[in-house]
């Protein structure tokens, strides 16, 4: 789908009103990004996760900016025409300056279309200044894996009248700051509903429901590449895995025994050659 025409910050605000069901999927790295394009898929976004799925961290904290730059360039060039969110890492943002300075570093470095910090109403100064420094910005609530240490572990959020009335605050927070779009983590899905009926930018969740405006989910997750565990809001489309680990299981075996490499998967040598350095071998054992 190299032809195809990228979405942009207009179409993600419109998809509001208009019934589109935007696509959104997590990849960290040129071939899931390849394979998201060819697939139509609306939006990529190179998230902090990548710090579990691709690095085999326990959570999304070690991710640093070098590592968030150097996977959303990959995803750039896998995806030159999907537009690419790129997600900032734990205490990337933690002031308005250092917020500015590392998200010019996506916009900039790594060619992302827009930036997404995470927070509501604690964030809401940090994500106005992103967005009046003209810096498309979006953000994230609910469970958001930057304050997992705070909630004890990956737990869901909002479950609670007063609860989902925090979770209903940040949203409004994060729309007042200008941010074209939110993301929901962990929240049921009758409160993701309702909250998103309230709103006037777009929503996508994960593990939120069908009430949202957009969906997104883990590439590595759907595919069935990372299986250290599977959160109970991923389906899994296929088992990328399980066909890796046969494929290579069957690469052993025909090593060991010695059946590959055959002749079709080895260069010849031209005619005349073989004979030619048979003839220099031999007189340099002479010497």
């Amino acid at each position: 789908m190299t032809d195809r025409k990228k979405r942009t910050i207009q179409d993600i605000r419109a998809s509001k009103t208009d019934g589109t069901r935007m696509v959104y999927t997590s990849v960290p790295d040129y071939t899931s990004a390849r394979w998201a394009e060819a697939a139509g898929v609306d939006v990529v976004v190179v998230g902090d996760s990548l710090a579990m799925t691709a690095h085999g961290h326990p959570s999304t904290i070690p991710a640093t900016m070098d590592t968030m730059i150097l996977h959303p360039q990959a995803v750039r060039r896998g995806a030159p025409n999907t537009f690419s969110l790129g997600c900032m890492p734990y205490q990337s943002y933690h002031t308005p300056e250092k917020a500015l300075a590392n998200a010019t570093r996506f916009m900039q470095e790594a060619g992302c279309d827009a930036v997404k910090p995470q927070g509501g109403r604690s964030q809401a100064a940090i994500l106005r200044a992103l967005v009046d420094a003209g810096i498309p910005t979006a953000s994230h609530i609910g469970m958001a894996p930057h304050r997992v240490a705070l909630y004890g572990g990956f737990r869901i959020q909002g479950r609670t009248p007063e609860a989902a009335m925090e979770i209903l605050e940040d949203a409004f927070a994060i729309q007042d700051a200008g941010c074209f779009m939110l993301e929901f983590e962990a929240v049921p899905a009758d409160i993701a509903r309702l909250i998103s009926a309230e709103l006037e930018i777009p929503t996508i969740g994960i593990g939120a429901g069908s009430g949202t405006d957009g969906q997104i989910l883990l590439a590595y997750d759907l595919l069935g590449v990372f299986t250290d565990f599977k959160p109970k809001f991923t389906k899994r489309y296929a088992n990328l895995t399980e066909v890796a680990v046969k494929g290579l299981s069957a690469y052993a075996e025909e090593v060991r025994a010695g059946a590959f490499p055959d002749d079709d998967h080895s260069y010849g040598t031209p005619d005349g050659v073989l004979d030619a350095f048979r003839d220099l071998l031999e007189r340099r054992r002479q010497v």
